[in-house]
């Protein structure tokens, strides 16, 4: 058994038989992963699960995955503390939103890329009055110059459907 619990060579009870305020036995399913020096630890769990509902986990699982178990359940007190109502779903949620907001971002920052290199290519070719403009070029000659691969067209659409996005998000 794992004695990471308890000091060398005293009998110093887990955080939570001493939060419980019980003897430490030898054989405690809550030595090995709530040891004295981190009381905060097994108080958070044991806030959110209560003491019983852990022993239980704990005991159903093999040896191997108890810490695993117990990172998630710490893990999750904690959160259940800071946000009762969603917990790690709410911090999950979160950061889905700023995914979802910089993704907006990001296509917003390649649309005007692809609208300066428009610009940059109708100011080279004559302004664009020319023959010379993206789609009055025949499709042989296409493949030998160096031009962005979407049309004023679709880049306008990328525009809007992420400006629609970033206007949902702000409401």
């Amino acid at each position: 058994m794992k004695e990471s619990g308890r000091k060398q060579g005293a009998a110093s009870p887990c955080a939570a038989c001493k939060l419980l305020r019980r003897r430490c036995a030898q054989d405690c399913v809550f030595a090995p992963y709530f040891p004295a020096d981190e009381p905060h630890k097994f108080a958070s769990v044991h806030k959110v699960f209560g003491a019983s509902n852990v022993n239980k986990m704990l005991q159903e699982l093999s040896e191997h995955q108890r810490g695993d178990a117990v990172s998630s359940m710490v893990y999750e007190a904690n959160a259940r503390v800071r946000d009762p109502v969603y917990g790690c779903v709410g911090a999950i949620s979160s950061l889905q939103q700023q995914i979802d907001h910089l993704q907006s971002q990001l296509a917003i920052a390649q649309a005007e890329v692809v609208h300066m290199r428009m610009r940059q290519f109708s100011s080279m070719s004559g302004g664009g009055t020319t023959g010379n403009s993206p789609e009055n070029v025949s499709p042989s000659s296409r493949h030998t110059q160096t031009q962005p691969s979407m049309s004023l067209f679709t880049m306008d659409m990328v525009v809007d459907q992420a400006n629609i996005e970033e206007s949902l998000w702000s409401c």
